[in-house]
């Protein structure tokens, strides 16, 4: 596999548009290697107070509050990052100018001297990546992990010396701005409805994904949902090796599980990889995750009985299906990634019943009435908040009793309040967390430390019940 010539970056003219985690890692990583880097953010001074010295200090110059039409001319090189979106109007300008606008994820492909898994889809992303790391670790390969998942991707190039792979989550903002970004094995673990605020279309959105396998060649490998109709159509937009996974059913080329097995085939023989009934992950959906990294470790190396020790001892990762506490007879699970409906769906299907649900935050223009059969079958009563709630409430409304919470502290005490031994307080939002929290994270930390709280005060709400 024949990795593209990183570009040349000594007294390049490079700006850097969005301080996100991954804008500021390019901006520093851009200045090491000699390059005169601009960033500019349409945020406030203010508002970036704990990114701003640290980048003056590398002499990095900053231009907040807007980008001026002066600070995208004349560059060698425009690096966005995955939060700008890309028909932005400097952006576009610059295009047309003929300059270059890559994403970081780009950036760091073409310096990252080791081989790529990347791992991309509307959920599960997360909880695939990092377990997909630790199996092929556990198969004894040097491997990192970044990417969408918390460390950019640029920042693993000074580590990657010695890595045998590196494993990446990728997103569609992020894949927007590829241009050579070739990965060895290409995940797409499902595509439902996500970020129509800004792709506007499903279809667009789901040909933001299949870029993923855009520079893929024929010693390459793409792996695809079988269970999932659009990954369905997906198999003849890559080079690559197509391998498959399902839950549902047996496979030529792919991990599945039949009889209770976990299965790999890849055409020429079958290897049995584990019990289904050994994968520790709370969901359905999880278990699709799980093939998913099971496939890869499979298709790179690792042996049976390594791959199923890893799994095994596998924790879920924070804000996915996490359990929080048993207080009172009542389970807390935190699924705060959970930030579109197909995901509130799958954390819904997790759970047979008795289900007090919280549900908003920032809305992402999605169709919140494709969960109104399992609020009737499962939920008692649904909790709203955040920028979305009106809409949330209009879209449900009938299919479960609604009380309108405004705040997550509110809607865990009120649910906390009503909540009877044997039932479920779940937060699986389906929504974005920007309108009262700077992150998921953020939003599931907050629910965490609120459900931590009621374990030191006697339910005294219960005065609140009958509202």
């Amino acid at each position: 596999m024949v990795k593209p010539k990183a570009v040349d970056l000594a007294n390049k003219r490079v700006l850097v548009v969005g301080l996100g985690k991954s804008g500021v890692a390019a901006a520093l990583f851009l200045k090491a290697r000699g390059a005169r880097v601009t960033v500019s953010d349409t945020k406030t001074e203010d508002q970036l107070r704990a990114e701003i010295p640290v980048l003056l200090d590398h002499g990095i110059a900053v231009e907040t509050g807007g980008h001026g039409e002066r600070t995208f001319r004349g560059q060698d090189l425009i690096v966005v990052s995955p939060g700008v979106p890309v028909d932005a109007a400097p952006l576009q300008q610059a295009r047309a100018l003929g300059e270059v606008v890559i994403g970081e994820i780009e950036l760091a492909a073409q310096f990252l001297p080791a081989p790529i898994v990347a791992i991309t889809g509307s959920n599960g992303k997360t909880t695939t990546t990092t377990l997909t790391g630790e199996i092929l670790a556990g198969g004894k390969f040097a491997t990192l992990v970044g990417g969408n998942i918390g460390t950019p991707a640029i920042s693993l190039v000074e580590r990657a010396q010695s890595a045998s792979f590196i494993v990446l989550e990728v997103s569609s903002f992020q894949l927007e701005t590829i241009k050579t970004f070739r990965p060895r094995v290409a995940v797409i673990l499902n595509i439902t409805p996500d970020h129509l605020d800004r792709h506007r279309t499903f279809q667009t959105y789901a040909d933001a994904k299949a870029r993923i396998f855009e520079n893929q060649q024929a010693d390459d490998f793409a792996v695809l949902n079988a269970d999932d109709p659009t990954c369905l159509t997906l198999a003849d937009r890559t080079r690559a090796q197509v391998f498959w996974f399902s839950r549902k059913k047996e496979l030529d080329k792919g991990a599945s599980v039949r009889d209770g097995r976990v299965l790999f085939r890849d055409g020429q023989g079958q290897r049995e990889i584990m019990l289904a009934s050994e994968i520790p992950l709370k969901g359905a959906h999880n278990v699709e995750n799980a093939l998913a990294a099971i496939c890869v470790g499979a298709l790179l190396g690792c042996a049976p009985e390594q791959i199923r020790q890893t799994v095994q001892q596998f924790k879920a990762v924070e804000h996915r299906l996490e359990y929080v506490a048993s207080i009172r007879g009542v389970e807390y699970y935190n699924d705060s990634k959970a930030t579109n409906v197909d995901a509130t769906i799958k954390a819904l299907e997790s759970f047979p019943a008795n289900i007090h649900l919280i549900l908003g935050g920032k809305d992402k223009g999605s169709d919140y009435t494709v969960l109104n059969d399992l609020l009737r079958a499962r939920v008692k009563r649904v909790y709203t908040i955040g920028a979305a709630a009106a809409k949330v409430e209009s879209h449900i409304k009938g299919a479960a009793e609604i009380l309108h919470a405004e705040t997550l502290e509110n809607a865990v005490r009120r649910a906390a309040a009503a909540a009877q031994k044997g039932d479920i307080v779940l937060l699986a939002p389906a929504c974005a967390s920007f309108d009262q929290f700077q992150s998921y994270e953020h939003r599931g930390r907050t629910f965490k430390e609120v459900v931590h709280s009621l374990a030191d005060q006697p339910k005294a709400e219960d005065s609140v019940r009958a509202n």
